[in-house]
């Protein structure tokens, strides 16, 4: 392990294993570790459109998702009097008289939007966030959204998998005896004795309690179901969006029900996860309204985590650390921390396309 890196990773997460893949296929020489046994860290979807709340019943919501659909921000003829850089998402609402229901629905359920800060943006975002979701579902027909089998401690072993086909060496069941820092800046890391050296440092909070910060919490509850969710039409797997007006919040509460039809419980049983912001003393009431929608339960499991940050962008120490993962379903904030994580560390954009590009020129075009 006496080696030199120009990447050392600790922790599976979900985030960490992203970023050394693609610290791997930039090139990079990346050395990834982790204290546990297994893969994933803490790395713990919504009916179709036609079959929901009977909103889509109501000739003003399917105009307005017509709108939605012909939406082409490159197209001004498509705009119908408004203006995408301009018009906010409260008055497009409003051009629509679509309700309060439908606007909550909208806004936390196909939009994704965790508080409604976005009414009084430009519109643009939310019509082509709306516009992805739509064309989502009719790609993948039942759902917008992919669920791995196995579950989703497949989705960081994917990346791990992509890190080591480029040169990435994995090191799981090492404990970590010390982050070596010289100068105030990160030179290496101690394992059993051995330092390996490197010039970067990626890692999850619970290795660097010294330089992250509580902003929160949240609560899961992972209940153990012998049915599905009422009103799903029997669904095997859904994802259901509270939005925090509905409950008088000021955070939404999300629950992802899977199945065996996924290869993580046994048949006829259903495992659905609840989570939330923690707002209040009694965090166990503030998950009620989810839990009624699950009823009978057959068994509950219940964690409130802290929500850890960063104390500072790590450009100085060169040590780069992940947030802990929200209360949220989806995964769109820790792909946002990936990109902020990887423009901290290179001084440039996320290339989705250069990614792409380095895979064809491997395995060539489909």
């Amino acid at each position: 392990m006496n080696e030199e890196y120009d990447v050392i990773v600790l922790g599976t997460g979900l985030t960490e294993c992203i970023l050394s893949g693609i610290m791997s296929v930039n090139g990079k020489k990346v050395l990834h570790m982790d204290r546990n046994p297994y893969y994933g860290g803490e790395s713990a979807s919504i009916t179709p459109l036609e079959d929901l709340m009977g909103l889509f019943e109501k000739r003003r919501f399917r105009k307005f998702l017509v709108y939605v659909a012909n939406f082409d921000e490159k197209d001004p003829r498509t705009f119908e009097g408004i203006d995408p850089m301009k018009t906010t998402m409260r008055e497009v609402y409003k051009k629509f008289d679509l309700g309060q229901d439908v606007i909550d629905f909208t806004g936390h359920a196909l939009a994704l939007y965790r508080t409604d800060d976005y009414l009084d943006q430009p519109c643009c975002e939310t019509i082509n966030r709306i516009k992805l979701y739509s064309e989502s579902l009719a790609r993948y027909g039942k759902s917008p959204y992919l669920y791995p089998l196995y579950g989703l401690g497949e989705l960081p072993q994917g990346f791990a998998r992509l890190s080591a086909i480029y040169g990435g060496t994995y090191m799981l069941n090492k404990p970590i005896e010390e982050i070596i820092v010289q100068n105030g800046k990160v030179i290496g890391v101690k394992s059993e004795g051995e330092i390996a050296r490197c010039k970067q440092l990626i890692c999850d909070p619970s290795y660097v309690k010294d330089r992250v910060e509580k902003v929160g919490q949240v609560i899961r509850v992972i209940c153990i179901l012998s049915h599905p969710i009422k009103n799903t039409n029997d669904a095997n797997s859904c994802q259901i969006i509270i939005p925090q007006n509905q409950v008088n919040r000021k955070s939404d509460i999300y629950v992802c029900m899977i199945s065996s039809a996924h290869n993580v419980a046994a048949q006829g049983k259903y495992i659905a996860i609840v989570s939330t912001t923690v707002e209040t003393k009694e965090p166990e009431k503030e998950i009620r309204p989810a839990l009624e929608l699950l009823e009978p339960i057959e068994q509950k499991f219940i964690s409130i985590s802290d929500l850890l940050v960063p104390k500072d962008l790590g450009t100085e120490s060169q040590i780069f650390i992940s947030r802990t993962y929200d209360a949220t379903t989806h995964f769109e904030t820790t792909c946002d921390d990936i990109k902020n994580i990887y423009k901290r560390m290179t001084g440039s954009e996320f290339d989705f396309e250069e990614m792409k590009r380095k895979k064809n020129d491997i395995y060539g075009e489909d």
